[in-house]
């Protein structure tokens, strides 16, 4: 058994024990395996272990990826910064977008789509610490962005995305958590399709699921350690 096959029962088992005291269901919360700056040999393993949803923030060492494994099992999620350059190879290489911040990405991501795929899921994020330097909509300007993203056929809107700022306090962690959860209900009002929060990590995914997180985003407790990000202007 390989260390990213361990690490992968270790993930699911915090999932477990987070859901069961919440008082929900294990699989009511999916795991999106977090790859970038990790080798395609590092995919395998995952995959090899029955992870089937991975994670990417760089376009082209994810191209890279996809075209080396070429395993059409697997749902690749685009979760970095989205780059008016980029929304081409990110609408036809990927599944899902959890960072839509703005209608102009939005309109070149649908109009970039290739119609013989299904609509590409994607989630509006949300910048829920005020953090002058994280990419999202101001809390509140969800709503509006939402509105816009229904009216693209290629587009399938699935819900809300947030990357806090980093924190050991746990009570933060949940308040933060709260935020989205909120913002996300709202959305459900419009529209009951709506099913997806994309929130907690590492080190925090205890804390999402009790506030209700269907996606959690693991990388290191997967990996390891992170490599160097790459520059991928």
């Amino acid at each position: 058994m390989t260390i990213i096959t361990e690490n992968l029962q270790a993930v699911h088992d915090r999932i477990r024990q987070a859901a069961a005291a919440a008082n929900r269901a294990p699989d009511s919360v999916r795991l999106l395996a977090v790859s970038k700056t990790f080798g395609a040999s590092a995919v395998v393993t995952a995959w090899q272990a029955g992870q089937r949803a991975f994670g990417e923030n760089f376009v082209q060492e994810a191209l890279d990826k996809i075209a080396e494994l070429g395993q059409p099992d697997i749902e690749w999620h685009f979760i970095g910064p989205v780059q008016s350059n980029k929304t081409h190879p990110i609408a036809e290489h990927f599944a899902w977008v959890h960072s839509v911040d703005r209608e102009k990405i939005a309109r070149r991501l649908n109009d970039a789509r290739p119609p013989h795929l299904p609509p590409l899921n994607v989630l509006i994020q949300v910048n829920v610490s005020d953090e002058a330097s994280k990419s999202g909509v101001v809390p509140g300007e969800e709503r509006a962005l939402a509105a816009m993203i229904r009216t693209l056929p290629r587009l399938r809107l699935r819900g809300l995305m947030a990357i806090p700022e980093p924190t050991s306090d746990v009570a933060v962690q949940r308040r933060r958590f709260a935020l989205l959860r909120s913002l996300q209900q709202g959305l459900q009002a419009d529209d009951s399709s709506v099913d997806t929060l994309s929130m907690g990590m590492s080190d925090d995914l205890e804390a999402a699921i009790a506030e209700g997180s269907t996606m959690v985003r693991i990388g290191t407790a997967i990996f390891g350690s992170r490599k160097a990000a790459k520059n991928d202007d």
